[in-house]
């Protein structure tokens, strides 16, 4: 009887411990990310009407790109997404081809500096093994057009300066640790100056509403820092950002190609 017990309350411990640990988890992931309210969003070739636009639902976004040091923890718990075992259907042969080895950073690659050279569908893999999304171009776009202390700062012209300064630099071998670019309105850090994001869909560039206008369209699943509302034909990169969409497919990587995450608001 007292060894009942004794089980009994064993399995209690674990019980509660296994629990707290789940919920820490949890609260330990939300932590990482932040909430965004929703909103509209006015794609590239949009309306220009005011209250046109995509409306936007809640939803969470990672406040940093992903790691190399969180991607290699990634390929480490699941092998077949390792350099040298990666379907080349799924990534081109560039993928990783800054790492040292499979599960080796390379010289210059940074552990808390962002991962790249991922393609899209690399990167979807890794933010559902989290039980996250990559975020859509909707989402991606509404959190970009965010200045630092404006929820939409795609009218302001010392912003829109601060991302064409960033086009005119030409790419480092070392990429800077995130968080080495600020925060904007959301939270959110690095969304312009680091690195290139992907997205889960494409629909901003190129799409002109009509089905067999748009049935000939490669949807590149691709969405670049330095995002900002580009209904404005001065709106400069708004363009260049298009030019990046329309050259790449999901199987594609570059040096100065990454991601983060996102999850439904529930």
């Amino acid at each position: 009887m007292k060894f009942e017990k004794i089980n009994i309350v064993l399995t209690l411990f674990v019980l509660i411990n296994y629990s707290t640990s789940a919920q820490n988890k949890k609260i330990n992931a939300r932590e990482k990310m932040a909430f965004i309210k929703g909103g509209i969003y006015t794609p590239l070739y949009g309306s220009k009407e005011e209250g046109s636009g995509i409306k936007v639902a809640p939803f969470f976004i990672d406040k940093y790109p992903v790691t190399n040091a969180q991607f290699l923890k990634f390929v480490e718990e699941n092998p077949k997404w390792q350099r040298s075992k990666a379907k080349k259907l799924f990534a081109d042969k560039n993928y990783l081809s800054n790492w040292k080895s499979d599960l080796e950073l390379g010289k210059n690659v940074l552990p808390n500096s962002p991962v790249t050279n991922v393609s899209w569908f690399a990167a979807k893999a890794y933010c559902e093994y989290y039980k996250k999304r990559l975020p859509s171009v909707d989402e991606w776009e509404l959190v970009a057009k965010a200045s630092t202390n404006q929820s939409d700062g795609s009218k302001d012209q010392n912003y829109i300066k601060q991302i064409l300064e960033w086009y005119s630099r030409p790419a480092t071998e070392k990429i800077s640790p995130v968080g080495s670019r600020g925060k904007n309105y959301w939270g959110i850090y690095d969304m312009h100056g680091l690195v290139w994001e992907w997205t889960s869909d494409f629909f901003s560039a190129l799409v002109t509403g009509e089905s067999r206008g748009d049935s000939g369209l490669e949807r590149n699943l691709f969405c670049g820092s330095g995002s900002v509302n580009a209904s404005d034909f001065k709106n400069y990169p708004a363009f260049m950002r298009s030019a990046f969409r329309s050259s790449l497919k999901a199987n594609y990587t570059t040096s100065n190609l990454g991601f983060r995450c996102a999850k439904d608001f529930k």
